[in-house]
């Protein structure tokens, strides 16, 4: 009973972590040496939050680096600002966004991982193909970073090697694609310290056909800058001086502090897409998280959703690996049970991307959703079930009991 996973991010770690301490045989493979980098989904939303105090790990996990974000705020013509989600009206202690560099949480489930006799994670190295064998997967190629070329075999592969995975094009998976009409461009702005007080909050900003949202962090601002597909190469030949200029126009707080910005390649241009494979496994192969179905960063779910992902594989394999070979039918379960809320979540981002985003990208709108925030103000189960929905997702996976640990 042995599984290899590729990739080291939130979904195959979670996997590794959780099957190992059901006794199963992992190995994850991880093309870089580290998790250094920059501009990853870092948003932690309840669901994640509250697995980690089922796992016995909350306390541990409250100890890293993070920052808690409260509630969306929009700015209002005239003045003001409304919340437009609530996230200080959820039940505590599950009521705030951790804002955690990835590198940290991925660190932090390794270490946990490796407690386990059973779990080994090779860095530096990159699953290359698939090894089959009279139809079935029964394992990967790799290659190291020092060149060196092998084989693991194993009872079921996963791949959890994100939007771009190579095992998905091995295995002739096509995903279907949404159209996004826009990108994110990544970058941090220094945070004053008379700016430290009070909890952190996101904070949008608008213009005509471009758009950014501000998260606080606990140094830093982190700025994301919205603006349709096919910008990139003009926005890099315009220079710096002039993408200053685009952020203090839409972000005025921050016009004293644009200059550090250095050069563009502080920037970082996230090509956002969303899709969805119709089957997510073939006999011997299961794929999950992004592997399965990118998402947008509308709302901040992707990481939630692919570590839900990894919860829903380890409750419905552990049984059938210990048995040994996991069925077709048995990898079908899986997405059987994942199918559903990603569906959900994938629409509520293309409901996100019509009422937020495609309207001032396009030039129709150059401010905040009025007509969206007056509702949630004037209903607000609106503002409450869309909270509760990012937050929690529309089925919510609990760890199974093989993976519980009393609280360290």
């Amino acid at each position: 009973m042995s599984v290899v996973i590729s990739g080291g991010g939130p979904a195959g770690m979670m996997l590794g972590l959780m099957l190992a301490r059901a006794g199963v045989e992992v190995t994850v493979l991880e093309k870089h040496g580290d998790f250094l980098r920059d501009f990853r989904g870092d948003t932690v939303h309840a669901s994640t939050v509250r697995l980690m105090d089922e796992l016995g790990l909350g306390r541990k996990f409250a100890r890293l680096p993070q920052s808690r974000l409260g509630n969306l705020m929009i700015p209002l013509p005239g003045g003001g600002e409304f919340a437009l989600s609530a996230y200080d009206r959820l039940p505590a202690p599950y009521n705030y966004i951790a804002m955690m560099p990835q590198w940290d949480l991925l660190d932090f489930l390794v270490q946990e991982a490796q407690q386990e006799p059973t779990f080994t994670v090779r860095m530096n190295t990159e699953a290359t193909g698939l090894l089959r064998e009279g139809g079935r997967v029964v394992g990967v190629r790799y290659r190291t970073r020092d060149g060196e070329e092998g084989e693991i075999r194993a009872e079921l592969t996963v791949a959890a090697d994100g939007r771009h995975s190579t095992l998905r094009r091995e295995a002739g998976l096509v995903p279907r694609e949404h159209p996004v009409p826009f990108d994110v461009w990544w970058f941090r702005l220094p945070r004053h310290p008379h700016e430290q007080a009070g909890q952190p909050s996101i904070v949008p900003g608008f213009g005509t056909g471009e758009m950014a949202l501000s998260i606080a962090r606990d140094e830093y601002f982190q700025i994301g800058y919205f603006k349709p597909k096919g910008s990139d190469a003009r926005l890099r030949a315009e220079g710096v001086e002039r993408f200053r200029a685009r952020i203090a126009s839409i972000l005025p707080q921050y016009a004293d502090r644009v200059d550090q910005l250095a050069a563009m390649d502080d920037v970082h241009m996230l090509d956002v897409k969303l899709n969805r494979l119709d089957r997510w496994y073939v006999d011997g192969l299961l794929l999950i998280g992004d592997a399965a179905h990118a998402m947008s960063p509308a709302g901040g779910v992707g990481i939630n959703l692919a570590i839900q992902d990894a919860v829903a594989a380890a409750t419905l394999l552990a049984e059938p690996l210990r048995r040994g070979r996991p069925t077709v039918a048995a990898l079908a379960r899986v997405q059987r049970r994942r199918e559903w809320p990603t569906v959900v979540m994938q629409r509520l981002q293309r409901v996100l991307h019509h009422v937020m985003f495609i309207p001032t990208l396009t030039g129709r709108r150059s401010g905040p959703p009025t007509a969206f925030a007056t509702l949630s103000r004037r209903v607000p189960a609106v503002q409450v079930g869309l909270t509760r929905l990012l937050a929690l997702g529309p089925r919510s996976e609990h760890a199974p009991d093989f993976a519980r640990r009393p609280a360290a």
